[in-house]
């Protein structure tokens, strides 16, 4: 029987280590780079727990570098580090005991031991995300493009696999599954979809931070709390309303109140 994912643990944020070029707000959920493309290293401030994921949305990005956000665990404690790195890749993974994965515009999904091809997407439309044992509620996971006038031409996207990995608003997201063997398995999830296991044989055992370079063209993210247990019957409406229109303008035109036609809408 699957599990629920971290219930009951603090509101995820970022570590106060972090790359000389970082600069968070406040409440530390939102990192931004604010000069040239690295040295934008950022950690989670907790360890995370077995099945629990490390989510952030893309909100800025900055056209004229060459890659994307990277994210991965580390088994160092940020504050043990003699000075932050200024790559994940390699600078960080050659230190070892770190797993970083560089998310791309395509080709993100790893495929599963035995087999040449990627494996099909699933259907969105479940409330929950089931990664080995381990289930997430899915809702918060997916980005979405806003709606708009020509929201008819987006539908397939949103129906689907709501925007590309590295566009903004996209949500993406790290954690690791426990194996029976005493290791774990990392996985990255992007718009609610898990991209297989990027990395093998992790020390279960040991504390794992995330991590996240805020690297090349992507400029600015924020963390996303993710709410487990059960769906609220607010999604579970969503989901259904969702899956019976034809796209997003025509939930307009239903009998609901207003502030639920915003919610279904993604606004």
């Amino acid at each position: 029987m699957a599990e629920p994912a971290a219930p009951g643990r603090p509101a995820a944020r970022f570590h106060r280590v972090h790359g000389a070029n970082v600069r968070l707000d406040a409440a530390r959920t939102r990192a931004t780079r604010v000069e040239s493309f690295a040295n934008a290293l950022c950690f989670s401030q907790e360890p995370l727990a077995p099945g629990e994921i490390f989510l952030v949305e893309i909100e800025e990005k900055e056209p004229g570098w060459c890659g994307h956000l990277r994210v991965g665990l580390t088994a160092r404690d940020p504050q043990s580090l003699p000075a932050v790195p200024e790559y994940s890749l390699p600078d960080l993974v050659s230190l070892g005991d770190s797993w970083v994965f560089a998310v791309t515009r395509s080709h993100n999904r790893v495929p599963p031991d035995g087999e040449e091809a990627p494996r099909a997407r699933g259907p969105l439309w479940a409330p929950e995300l089931l990664i080995e044992r381990v289930r997430i509620p899915r809702d918060k996971l997916v980005g979405r493009s806003r709606p708009g006038r020509y929201s008819h031409v987006l539908d397939e996207l949103y129906r689907t696999n709501a925007l590309p990995p590295t566009a903004r608003r996209s949500r993406i997201g790290v954690l690791y599954a426990p194996r029976p063997d005493g290791t774990a398995d990392m996985h990255i999830v992007i718009n609610g979809e898990d991209m297989g296991p990027s990395a093998r044989g992790l020390p279960a055992a040991r504390p794992l931070y995330a991590v996240v370079d805020v690297f090349a063209s992507t400029k600015s993210v924020r963390v996303i709390q993710v709410e487990y247990g059960l769906p609220s019957l607010q999604t579970l409406c969503r989901l259904v309303i969702q899956k019976h229109v034809v796209h997003r303008l025509a939930i307009d035109g239903l009998d609901l109140p207003p502030p639920l036609k915003h919610f279904c809408k993604h606004e």
